[in-house]
């Protein structure tokens, strides 16, 4: 026999297009959340509107579950559960992202009977007999809180030192900030993300609380430059330094060190401290290379320019 199942829309429910980008899914999401976030809307339906758009939110800003919901539709939980296998009788069913919803399935094809239909359902609600399906069939439906992200900061110090750091998160449907007290493992990249698990969206009936995800950014700091594990920066030394050779101090990640400068360096040539760098995910760390950068006065006094028109006079040396 022939049957009919609308599948849930996500960008429909989000007012984005198939193509949107992650920040166009955020921003539908931020919007529509402040609109509808039942501490904000008090008009029946407004609890139920928050849930869908919290469930869309959840698997469009993930590229993996995007992935799976974009090639099986409803039924994506079931591919991403399989290994990226395709649900039973895949190759029978069309999602037609047009508003066609969900057609040409054949129920008789799984399993046989009654019992493909049952198996049909368990596939697009979770795949595992229980669960969220279960406990709509028993009258309780349930589901998972959907997943947060923000965004947190951190200073090249604080990335490469690790420990703890309390920081504070409001809710933009809500505006309440909440303060949470976070571990920050040592040597933390920018991209990684730091879960909080519970700490997400709400569930809705028995279903646990999603979680919430931070995602590194380092700031830019103005004194050193991150490649691999390894940190560049700039030693401006004058003149004289370059040619008689001294001692000077090179910023670090724990603070100053003196290095020796050999005479007759050029600019361009690096010093390089073998494990003043990031720390590496082997417990180790990376170097720091010091460039030299021989500077001059912007203005000379009397006796220095007079120094200089003597040493050109008298030297032999020819820089081109």
């Amino acid at each position: 026999m022939e049957g009919r199942v609308d599948y849930k829309d996500y960008y429909a429910m989000l007012g984005v297009s198939k193509d949107a980008s992650q920040e166009d899914i955020q921003k539908a999401y931020r919007k529509l959340a402040r609109k509808y976030h039942p501490d904000v809307n008090k008009d029946s339906g407004a609890e139920a509107r928050f849930k869908e758009i919290s469930e869309a939110k959840e698997v469009l800003a993930d590229p993996e579950k995007r992935q799976k919901y974009d090639r099986y539709g409803s039924a994506w939980r079931y591919a991403q559960q399989h290994g990226g296998a395709p649900p039973p009788g895949a190759d029978e069913f069309h999602f037609d992202f047009g508003g066609g919803g969900f057609r040409g399935f054949d129920f008789g094809d799984l399993d046989g009977g009654a019992s493909g239909f049952s198996s049909f359902f368990e596939m697009l609600f979770g795949g595992a007999r229980g669960g969220a399906w279960q406990g709509a069939r028993a009258g309780e439906w349930s589901s998972a809180g959907a997943d947060h992200e923000a965004r947190l900061e951190l200073s090249l110090e604080e990335a490469a030192r690790g420990g703890e750091r309390e920081i504070s998160l409001t809710d933009p449907a809500t505006g309440e900030t909440k303060t949470y007290r976070v571990k920050i493992p040592s040597g933390v990249r920018a991209g990684q993300r730091i879960r909080l698990s519970g700490r997400g969206g709400k569930g809705s009936g028995s279903g646990k609380a999603g979680d919430l995800y931070l995602k590194i950014d380092l700031a830019p700091d103005p004194r050193f430059r991150l490649e691999g594990s390894d940190l560049h920066t700039r030693l401006p030394i004058a003149p004289w330094e370059a040619a008689l050779g001294t001692e000077a101090e090179v910023a670090t990640l724990s603070g100053p060190v003196s290095v020796r400068v050999p005479p007759g360096s050029p600019s361009g040539r690096k010093i390089r401290l073998r494990g003043r760098g990031f720390p590496t995910r082997d417990g180790g760390h990376g170097d720091l290379l010091a460039e030299l950068r021989i500077v001059v006065p912007e203005q000379l006094s009397a006796r220095e320019r007079e120094l200089y028109e003597e040493l050109r006079e008298k030297s032999p040396f020819k820089a081109r």
